[in-house]
């Protein structure tokens, strides 16, 4: 039922929401829905230009609600219940896929109540951060609508990278207004979803570094300078370490032990295990390896996750075993960064 709207991986094209482009075409759509109000003969084919400008409106900043706004209008004057639809879908899907906002599709008329159906949903769920912490701290009850989020967040699936975005921006406000045990749980949530969020990454790693959290902070800025490898947070982080930055006689500091890299990403391994799909491939022909003496036990599970598009789970195991010194895995981890789209 999802249409011909965008594809739930269409976020994965953006690294950054970019306003002004968005603005840009959202009023190049309201332009042609002008035009198509005015002149009768040629409503079809304005109307037309005024869809495609709406998608690029959303493609380009799909945290303006006015975007989505403008599109939904256009469905529903060209009568298009489905493609309402499809883009409420697509709303919910950057919301978390909330299992409650999507029970609220079933058997609904979408002409008549899709854009009331949309209004509800932003105002719940506002994208604007700011928004949304004025929703958490309304009624004098933030720490009760706080604990609510954090118990939200943890069932809500946050694999599309949009939706990474939004709530990351989010979990940001609250580390922000203090919370910041709340973001370095909520962060590994993310990040189970999604390992290739660098950005949130590199926030989780300047937050331990603030705290002194040298093997912690390490960490993450390794990751960051993994998956963005023209980006040398890491390297960075161990010359302001070391004092080589201000000049200073160098100090002695060795990178985290195997056993504490090996017990952090255990943790995140385990935490994407828990979103992972379904395994319903296991006897797929392309899964199935030969076993042999010489393989390593853990490569016949990197493909089956990588054959089931677990591609967060593989690319904590590869990780994992990457610190370990196999180096065979990095094979495994280059192809779950593919599945990301990196």
């Amino acid at each position: 039922m999802r249409g011909v709207f965008l594809s739930q991986d269409s976020g994965d094209l953006l690294q950054h929401p970019r306003r002004n482009l968005g603005n840009r075409y959202r009023s190049q759509s309201q332009k042609f829905v002008g035009l198509a109000n005015r002149d009768r003969t040629r409503f079809d084919e304005n109307m037309s230009w005024a869809e495609q400008n709406a998608r690029q409106a959303i493609l380009h900043d799909f945290t303006d609600e006015r975007n989505w706004r403008c599109l939904a209008d256009i469905k529903v004057i060209l009568n298009d219940g489905d493609g309402l639809c499809a883009l409420l879908e697509d709303v919910f899907s950057v919301l978390g896929r909330d299992s409650e906002n999507i029970e609220q599709l079933k058997g609904i008329d979408f002409l008549k109540l899709g854009l009331e159906l949309l209004e509800a949903a932003f105002t719940r769920d506002p994208l604007e951060p700011d928004n949304w912490w004025s929703n958490l701290s309304k009624d004098n009850s933030l720490e009760e609508n706080i604990e609510e989020f954090v118990s939200r967040c943890k069932r809500l699936d946050f694999t599309d990278q949009r939706a990474n975005i939004i709530f990351g921006r989010r979990i940001e406000r609250l580390r922000d207004s203090g919370y910041t045990e709340i973001f370095i749980e909520l962060s590994k949530h993310l990040l189970a979803h999604r390992p290739n969020n660098h950005e949130l990454w590199m926030e989780l790693g300047r937050l331990h570094e603030r705290r002194g959290e040298v093997d912690e902070a390490w960490m993450c800025y390794d990751h960051v300078q993994n998956i963005r490898e023209h980006l040398t947070p890491r390297d960075e982080f161990l010359s302001r370490l070391t004092g080589k930055m201000d000049g200073e006689k160098q100090k002695p500091w060795s990178q985290p032990t195997v056993e504490k890299r090996d017990q952090f990403l255990d943790q995140m391994l385990k935490l994407s295990q828990r979103v992972s799909k379904p395994n319903n491939n296991v006897e797929s022909e392309e899964l199935v390896v030969e076993e042999s003496e010489s393989q390593h036990p853990d490569m016949n599970k990197l493909q089956e996750l990588i054959g089931n598009e677990d591609y967060s789970e593989a690319f904590f195991l590869a990780r994992r075993l990457l610190a370990q010194g196999e180096d065979w895995a990095k094979e495994w981890l280059d192809k779950a960064k593919l599945g990301f789209g990196e």
